[in-house]
């Protein structure tokens, strides 16, 4: 995706802090590269999570939510924020009007590159599917020239082989730092949910609750989860030959159990409530029902291979590399405190970096320039709209005379085409 001065890119979404997991990264390179970069959000999150009661109220979120946008936007530096105030949740019953006002906005911004959701919203979610039709409806009713080369990308978040047990593992082992701030466990379990649900990590997610005196894991069985205590309390025992126990250490809220079980495949030692115990648990495979207890359960699962992000992407995939752009995706993030009240340090640097520092797109069929053989996009949006020109987005100050042919009259020759011009056999990465 080329994106240097004098072009403009456009990402569309359905709520504040989309655009940070599905393109954050790649708007901050973009903008510092010279682009002109303008977010549409169609609507406040006001039906969203209040996860930090100090942020906002019910009443009061969707105007928060949408501060925070502008917020992590600056972050960003992307200087243009459009919220179109249509209701959260509901954007599926406001398709006419909501698709003539992303038709309207494309038609004054005049974006060489737009950017939504997938045709599946990236994880099904009805909002994120509505808007990438009508986003995919708008382009595909304005970008006529072929000279142009306007692009749309749909933003796709493939299954990652980033396990966040092994990961975290290896941190906790090489850094000595066994238990993390009672401040960060919520940011750490928020985080690590979102993860699963869109696909960031392999790891299955879970709380879970131990009566007082159950044995968590046991000595000698396989292990397959990492454990960080949430609430309650819990001894870690060590069991001898001759049947006697001892206790080597108390844990608390805070405290990671489980690493050099990982490790070695085999669990070291038991680990027992000593009272109402409740743990965030992530499991490098899937929890099977009725799995047996013991050192005779059967072998743990072997630790992944190294693999470059976006190995299990689907052809076709741009994978653009963001890792110079993480620090200012985190900032973007934190600003969205309502969802996501981040700690720094909650997390190591290369568990970040796997999971947030590459972006996935797959160009959409249609539109100008198009060569075919991408990714079908679903809608058609509303194509009905007026297509009077609206320079409310002038590229140059009023009465200045262009050094350079209109837009839509672009020489080819001087402009070449974006660096993707087809369908990749594979990842093509940027």
């Amino acid at each position: 995706m080329e994106n240097g001065p004098g072009r403009r890119l456009l990402g569309v979404f359905a709520h504040p802090d989309d655009e940070v997991f599905c393109v954050g990264g790649t708007m901050a390179r973009a903008a510092e590269a010279g682009a002109e970069v303008m977010i549409v959000s169609a609507s406040r999150g006001e039906q969203g999570q209040i996860r930090d009661p100090a942020a906002a109220t019910r009443r009061t979120l969707g105007a928060v939510r949408e501060g925070e946008l502008r917020a992590a936007a600056a972050e960003l530096g992307v200087p243009h924020v459009r919220v179109l105030g249509y209701p959260d949740g509901t954007l599926q019953r406001h398709r006419p009007a909501l698709g003539a006002a992303i038709t309207d906005i494309m038609r004054q911004f005049d974006p060489d590159t737009v950017i939504t959701f997938g045709p599946d919203g990236g994880y099904g979610h009805p909002d994120h599917v509505a808007i990438s039709a009508l986003t995919t409806g708008a382009f595909r009713a304005l970008a006529r020239n072929p000279d142009r080369g306007q692009r749309l990308y749909h933003a796709v978040f493939p299954p990652r082989r980033t396990s966040m047990a092994e990961e975290l593992t290896h941190w906790i082992v090489g850094s000595g730092q066994r238990a993390t701030d009672r401040a960060a466990l919520q940011a750490i379990t928020l985080f690590a949910g979102e993860s699963a649900t869109m696909r960031l990590a392999r790891d299955d997610v879970r709380v879970q609750w131990f009566p007082p005196g159950t044995y968590v894991v046991e000595q000698g069985e396989p292990a397959d989860a990492l454990y960080l205590i949430l609430d309650g309390s819990a001894d870690a025992l060590r069991e001898h030959p001759d049947g006697q126990l001892s206790c080597l250490r108390q844990m608390r809220a805070g405290d990671y159990f489980g690493e050099h079980g990982l490790i070695s495949g085999q669990r070291t030692q038991h680990v027992v409530a000593r009272e109402s115990l409740t743990c965030l648990v992530l499991s490098r495979t899937p929890v099977r029902p009725y799995a047996g207890r013991g050192a005779a359960a059967g072998s743990a699962a072997a630790s992944s291979a190294a693999e470059p992000p976006g190995a299990g992407a689907p052809p076709g995939t741009t994978a653009v590399d963001v890792t110079g752009y993480l620090p200012r995706k985190l900032a973007a993030l934190a600003r969205h405190r309502t969802q996501y009240p981040i700690v720094p340090g909650m997390l190591p640097e290369r568990l970040l970096q796997a999971m947030l520092g590459t972006e996935f797109f797959r160009r959409a069929a249609g539109g100008s320039g198009h060569a075919g053989g991408s990714e079908p996009a679903a809608g058609h949006g509303n194509a009905a709209v007026s297509r009077c020109a609206k320079p409310a987005y002038s590229r140059r100050p009023a009465g200045r005379p262009s050094s350079r042919p209109l837009r839509r009259h672009r020489d080819p020759s001087r402009h070449p085409a974006h660096p993707v011009t087809q369908e990749a056999t594979g990842v093509h990465r940027l």
